[in-house]
């Protein structure tokens, strides 16, 4: 049984329905007075990597304190919106029911996130999923550019050897991270990449979801 599962959290355990795109739009706008026209591509990527792309396509330069600003305004603005992010998003199918049976296994969770930490507890707060992480654990937009930067904090920040954890993603950047980093990864294909597109990647194993909670709790070890 590993001692850390850690978790993605956009289409790896929740969807926002195209809400965060806007939320994303809202802050940017905030910070830099332009209206965002067009969005560096995010799958897999990391708050601060996006915003960093986002600027160039818009010729406005980036800065840290630019990160930093973002980062605030992303958090107030999904605080501000979190009703209507309970209602157009959602839990995915399985999420919970599987991170309290990891709970009850005595299995200690925490995320591994390109969300900004403030967004991610929103997010996770909305959908019920909270309870049941050591969020103080995990790592987030602010800690990195690169999953495999922000699998490495988490991993120092629980005291945990990689070996002894599992990551679950969706993406390929996912499975590459987890592979830099040492750690196992399980994919689930509950993203926009295909289960063998993940497999390919080089995940250890590949879910079409989190539905069946004894088939990902064996996929976990646990």
């Amino acid at each position: 049984m590993p001692e850390l599962v850690l978790w993605d959290i956009d289409h790896t355990l929740m969807a926002t329905r195209g809400l965060g795109g806007h939320l994303w739009a809202d802050a940017f706008e905030q910070v830099t007075g332009v209206p965002l026209r067009e969005q560096a591509d995010v799958t897999g990527s990391t708050e601060r990597v996006i915003l960093r792309e986002t600027a160039r396509l818009h010729d406005i330069p980036y800065s840290d304190d630019l990160f930093t600003r973002f980062a605030d305004a992303l958090g107030a603005v999904h605080v501000r919106r979190a009703a209507e992010l309970r209602e157009r998003g959602h839990a995915l199918p399985g999420a919970v029911a599987l991170l309290a049976a990891l709970a009850g296994r005595g299995v200690h969770q925490s995320v591994v996130t390109g969300n900004v930490r403030a967004a991610a507890e929103v997010k996770l707060a909305v959908f019920g999923l909270d309870a049941y992480l050591s969020l103080d654990d995990g790592a987030y937009g602010e800690d990195g550019d690169q999953r495999p930067e922000l699998l490495r904090a988490a991993l120092t920040r629980s005291g945990t050897e990689a070996g002894d954890a599992v990551f679950l993603g969706d993406t390929p950047a996912d499975v590459a991270g987890g592979r830099t980093a040492g750690v196992r990864v399980v994919a689930v294909a509950t993203g926009r990449t295909p289960a063998a597109e993940l497999l390919a990647a080089g995940a250890s194993t590949v879910l079409e979801s989190l539905s069946d909670t004894a088939r990902v709790l064996m996929a976990i070890g646990a």
